[in-house]
Formats: structure tokens, C-alpha cells, sequence
């Protein structure tokens, strides 16, 4: 067992400021001189990096689904041997989804920060914060931050209310420069925001106003030896697509591939960089339709290398570059058909996929809608039983799909997808 001060920061539903809170705590601590690891629960490219951005180091996920509970287990140990402080940011509401922030916060014994946006009430956000600490007996919810408190008046009506209910009480001001900027699919990357720092140190100079902010509690983690991983692409050079366009990387992915003994080439489509000399293509999502003039010309050596019947696997944006059109622009042309962008969110949710290589899992986020000329090689299985599947295409030894594959649930699989 190993014991590290650990705190699960979660709210009572999105947008009520989990990020903020989390970002900032890793900041403040950060520049306190500790050393800080942060967590995400659950899928997400967004806010981890924002929080990398804050802590100084890599941010991955925890699951109890897709990444899974031993994995969970693991990289929460091996944060624990080397940190001063964990900080793990919640999904959505503490107790939505299956499994939920609380699951999580349940099975590793993590006490629970609750943030809730007080912007339109006062006196409520205790009657939220008791149903929170209250609803589930197998966790504690030991602290709250009250998030876009308008002055101290309004503060001190909140904390009147809570009748020192909660150990810890801390708060944020409804001020811009105390937030983060977000559009479609979530908050905006940490690498487009030139004063993100600026921001960072806003709000961790705000938390330190309201309140003491003392680390949190030692949790115990039990000892989890990680799994060698057999050499299964051993001398494999993957080029992988990395830039304000293909941003949605999960560290753990990468990590994985390396340990599997490939060699990892980044390469940015938008600045029209050649993939020199790789043995497969890694396209994952990101933010294609915000660069479609650059990106209509710049994809001829991404569709060369599937010409070639080379392996490659497109993910969601990465999928989207590949058709005909994205939102009237040209693609690559190698996946017939074309997509347009959505007002609203077309997709969500944890999904497995069974191909011919092994079952992955992962999951899937998009605000697109897409025609296909080809029969699909598969369909995703939602975990929900009203969520709708995603479709698998191939062409040579391209594998296509919406879904956001997890690699450390399958390595086998994945060796697979980016071998000959």
C-alpha cells in the first residue's frame, strides 16, 4: 500500500465548473511547490489538456468501463508513488452514466469535492450539497466549491446555509477571467489560448482568497503491478497525426503503442508535412472542420499511404478527412461519401466494437452526420440500450469509424489494426 493525499473534484451536472476547479487546485498546489497528478474520469480529449496544462505533467483517464478497474488501479498507484497530490476531475453529474464518478470514487476510497454553479441561486446550493453527500453511503462528499458567486453577500448567504455542514468551503467569482472558453465539443484545447497560463494562476489565485485550501486527505492505494506487454510491433514506425486539426489523443494510447515496441512519428497535416517513411497511419480526431481550406489540399500523402494498402486507423474527425466532403469542402476521396456539421450532438456515449482483429472498447462523440457508400464491416454496441451504434468501414487495411478506440482494452487487437 502506498498513501497520497487524493481528492475527487465532481459536480451535480456538466458545466458547473469541474475544470476550473480541478485546473486551478493543480496550479495552486503546483506552485506550492508539489508535485501534482491529475485524472479524468471517463472519455474525454478536452479537459485533459487543460489540466496537463495546469498540473506540468500527462493527464489519464479512469473507468471502471473502458479503461477498467485493474488499469484504474494500477495508474492510481503508480501516481500515488511518485506524487505529492492526486486530483481526479469527475464526468458530467457525480452520479450519472454507468459507471459514474461515484463508482469511481467508491471502488478507490476518494473523497469527493462537490462544485455547483451558484450563479442563480444561494441558499439552494446547501440543499445540493446535502442531497449529494447524502444520496450514496459508500462515499463521502467532504468539501464544496461554489462556483460563479456573484459578491460577498451572496457568499455569505450560501455559507450561512450550509451551517459549516462541509469541511472545506471554498468559492469562485462569476468573472470571465476566472473561466474557460468552450465551443461545440467542449472547452477550447489548452494549445489555442494564448493567456491560458494568465488564466490558470486567475483561478488558482482566486480559490486561495476564499479559503485556506490545506491538501486533502491521504487515501491508501493498494500495490497493482503492471502487466508487461509483449513486443507485438516491434520495429513498426506509426505515423500519427497531431495538430490543432487531429488533437483527440489519449496519452494511454500512445504510451501503449511504444511499449508494444513501435516508434512513433508525429506528423501535422495542416502545415502539409509529409509522413516519411512510416509503416502505418494513426488519424485521430479533433477538430477538422475548423480547417478545411487547409486541410482540402495538404491530404494527398495520407491517401497515398492507404492507396498503397498500407494499415491505417481514422477515428472520427480522422474518419471525416477521408470522404469525399466535409461540409462542401473536398477530402481525401478515399471513403465515398460526405458528412456535414450539426447544431447539436448527433452521438454519445461508451460503445465495444468486435472485429475480425478482437473486441475493443472506447466511445464516441461527434456533431456530425455522415453518408458512406460502403456496407460496414461492423457496429459499435452501445453500453446504453437506447444509444444508437456506430459503423466500422475498411478499405485495403484502412479501419474507419466515429468511435474513439481505448488500445489498452485490446492490445492484441490494436497490434493488429497497425500491422501488415
Amino acid at each position: 500500500m502506498v498513501s497520497c493525499p487524493a481528492l475527487l473534484v465532481a459536480g451535480c451536472a456538466s458545466g458547473q465548473g469541474k475544470t476550473t476547479v480541478t485546473a486551478g487546485l493543480a496550479r495552486l498546489y503546483r506552485r506550492r511547490g508539489l508535485k501534482v497528478r491529475v485524472f479524468k474520469t471517463g472519455p474525454d480529449f478536452l479537459d485533459p489538456m487543460i489540466l496537463a496544462q495546469a498540473a506540468g505533467s500527462p493527464v489519464y483517464q479512469l473507468d471502471l468501463w473502458m479503461v477498467g478497474a485493474e488499469e484504474s488501479r494500477v495508474l492510481l498507484h503508480e501516481a500515488a508513488r511518485g506524487a505529492d497530490v492526486i486530483l481526479v476531475e469527475g464526468v458530467m453529474g457525480l452520479f450519472d452514466g454507468q459507471p459514474s464518478a461515484a463508482d469511481l470514487a467508491a471502488a478507490f476510497d476518494l473523497p469527493v469535492l462537490a462544485v455547483i454553479d451558484a450563479s442563480a441561486m444561494a441558499q439552494t446550493v446547501a440543499a445540493i450539497a446535502h442531497g449529494l453527500a447524502t444520496y450514496r453511503s459508500d462515499i463521502t462528499v467532504g468539501g464544496l466549491i461554489a462556483n460563479r458567486v456573484s459578491s460577498p453577500g451572496h457568499r455569505a448567504m450560501i455559507e450561512e446555509a450550509l451551517d459549516r455542514r462541509f469541511a472545506f468551503f471554498g468559492t469562485l467569482p462569476s468573472d470571465s477571467g476566472c473561466s474557460l472558453p468552450s465551443r461545440h465539443l467542449g472547452l477550447v484545447p489548452a494549445g489555442e489560448l494564448a493567456d491560458i497560463d494568465r488564466r490558470l494562476d486567475a483561478i488558482a489565485d482566486a480559490l486561495e482568497r476564499s479559503a485556506p485550501l490545506p491538501l486533502p486527505a491521504p487515501v491508501e492505494f493498494a500495490a497493482a503491478p503492471r502487466a508487461a506487454v509483449a513486443p507485438l510491433l516491434a520495429g513498426r514506425r506509426i505515423a500519427v497525426a497531431r495538430d490543432a486539426a487531429f488533437c483527440f489523443l489519449y496519452q494511454a494510447n500512445l504510451d501503449l503503442l511504444e511499449a508494444m515496441g513501435a516508434t512513433l512519428a508525429f506528423f501535422s497535416p495542416l502545415a502539409g508535412e509529409d509522413m516519411l517513411d512510416t509503416d502505418a497511419l494513426y488519424l485521430p480526431g479533433g477538430y477538422p472542420e475548423l480547417h478545411l481550406e487547409a486541410l482540402s489540399g495538404n491530404l494527398g500523402a495520407v491517401a497515398a499511404h492507404i492507396a498503397a494498402g498500407k494499415p491505417a486507423l481514422a477515428e472520427c474527425g480522422g474518419m471525416l478527412v477521408l470522404l469525399d466532403s466535409l461540409d462542401g469542402a473536398s477530402m481525401a476521396g478515399v471513403l465515398p461519401g460526405r458528412a456535414a456539421l450539426q447544431k447539436r450532438l448527433v452521438n454519445l456515449g461508451l460503445h465495444s466494437i468486435a472485429l475480425s482483429e478482437g473486441t475493443l472498447r472506447g466511445h464516441t462523440f461527434h456533431h456530425s452526420l455522415s453518408e458512406v457508400g460502403l456496407d460496414p464491416i461492423a457496429t459499435s454496441q452501445p453500453n446504453r440500450p437506447e444509444g444508437r451504434g456506430e459503423a466500422v468501414y475498411r478499405v485495403k487495411r484502412l479501419t474507419a469509424t466515429y468511435m474513439h478506440l481505448y488500445f489498452g482494452s485490446n492490445p492484441e487487437a490494436v497490434a493488429r489494426l497497425f500491422s501488415e
